[in-house]
């Protein structure tokens, strides 16, 4: 039995770790919840349903959060002096509505058409059997910081024209945006990410430079020399803005759900099993370990005119957190909604990616790279396991994106 909301604070770090029982309780007493002691008050939705309508109306439910994303840096005077050697954060596709959205995602969007994305197997394959490669022999690992991060990290910078030499900064300044993302960083936290944050903005400036005088067949460079409506270029700070939401969504979804999904398979052997007796399950696994794990948790909305949710009152001013991870275990929708079901039919309509004009614009990408993953470390490694008395299995504290902190384990040379 759950028990009362009034017992959860959906912001204490016990709860935002093991949340799927407030998830339960959130669906079942009030899927549009507002969280006690809020200010601007912050309405929380859990329900698939109705989640997926509010989506449908971002002139309501909007999605120009931005400043509920500035942490410290909206009044502490130490992380504003920081921030302001760098370039302004600009509104163009996570913070941004139709139809000045519309103009930005447009000039992404052609880098990761299915067919694009699809050329791009055989290079992704060859590089998960580089990274087997260098773990194969031991026989154990650390499965995320020598798979699960150098897997995306490596294809989005490639894919940016970043060298390799410097792709290790990459991870850096990804963290640096996720800890300004997640609203639970220390003021020391924010301080160093700011830096970071800084540190990225130059260094991509000058190779987007770089490109204006010598183009290459990169993202940077199509993003260079591309025209807003056919009018202008972008500006610095526009193209900046879409650098760091590509580097964000290019690679950390696709870490957590990479490490979440393999530790799926080893508290579920049986699964695991039946997935390397029939590996045609594999790309829709993918879509059932995006469910279940919900990289990204949840994400805000800014209500712009008094509206109803749900039957449900929501002011002008007010926020919304719409909890994807809540939803995507939403009993109503998926049956036997905690179970992991490989060959479950329904788990592509999940949340993990949004949905409409902001669906993550990487999905195609980040798929592809989970399919290919998990294909050939299934195909090369047997005996998958925790190594054991090395974890603790647990999640880094941020209320926007779940992943797990570590994941160590052995295996055998599989035949």
């Amino acid at each position: 039995m759950t028990k009362p909301l009034a017992e959860y604070n959906f912001f204490d770090p016990a709860v935002i770790e093991d949340p799927f029982e407030f998830y339960q309780a959130a669906r079942a007493q009030a899927p549009v919840y507002p969280l006690p002691g809020t200010t601007p008050p912050i309405f929380l939705v859990t329900s698939f349903d109705l989640i997926s309508e509010a989506l449908k109306d971002p002139y309501t439910f909007s999605n120009n959060f931005s400043a509920a994303l500035q942490g410290r840096a909206a009044y502490d005077e130490d992380v504003k002096k920081v921030i302001s050697k760098g370039w302004p954060q600009v509104d163009t596709l996570l913070t941004n509505d139709p139809p000045s959205h519309t103009r930005f995602r447009k000039l992404v969007n052609t880098a990761f058409t299915p067919g694009k994305v699809n050329r791009l197997e055989d290079y992704v394959a060859d590089f998960v059997n580089e990274l087997i490669d260098g773990i194969i022999d031991r026989g154990e690992c650390e499965f995320i910081t020598e798979f699960a991060v150098k897997l995306p990290v490596t294809v989005i910078a490639d894919q940016l024209g970043v060298p390799r030499s410097d792709q290790a900064l990459f991870k850096t300044w990804s963290d640096a945006f996720v800890a300004r993302l997640g609203g639970m960083a220390s003021k020391e936290e924010e301080l160093e990410a700011a830096q970071h944050i800084v540190d990225f903005q130059h260094y991509m400036i000058e190779k987007a430079n770089e490109r204006r005088k010598d183009p290459k067949q990169d993202i940077l460079s199509d993003l260079v020399h591309a025209q807003v409506d056919d009018e202008r270029p972008l500006d610095e700070a526009e193209l900046l803005s879409i650098l760091q939401q590509l580097l964000v969504a290019g690679n950390e979804t696709t870490t957590n759900t990479l490490a979440g999904g393999l530790l799926l398979l080893i508290q579920n052997p049986e699964q695991m099993a039946r997935v390397r007796q029939d590996p045609g399950l594999i790309k829709n696994m993918v879509e059932e370990i995006l469910r279940l794990e919900s990289p990204t948790s949840g994400m805000w909305r800014v209500v712009k005119k008094d509206g109803e949710l749900g039957g449900v009152k929501i002011p002008a001013g007010s926020m919304l957190h719409l909890r994807y991870a809540a939803a995507n275990r939403d009993e109503a929708k998926f049956a036997d909604a905690e179970a992991f079901d490989p060959g479950r039919k329904n788990a592509g309509i999940h949340l993990a990616f949004g949905r409409g004009t902001h669906m993550c614009v990487g999905a195609v990408l980040a798929k592809k790279e989970m399919t290919v993953a998990f294909t050939h470390l299934l195909r090369r490694l047997d005996n998958i396991r925790l190594a054991e008395g090395r974890n603790d299995l647990t999640h880094f504290p941020n209320v926007l994106l779940r992943g797990l902190k570590a994941l160590h384990i052995e295996f055998d040379r599989a035949g």
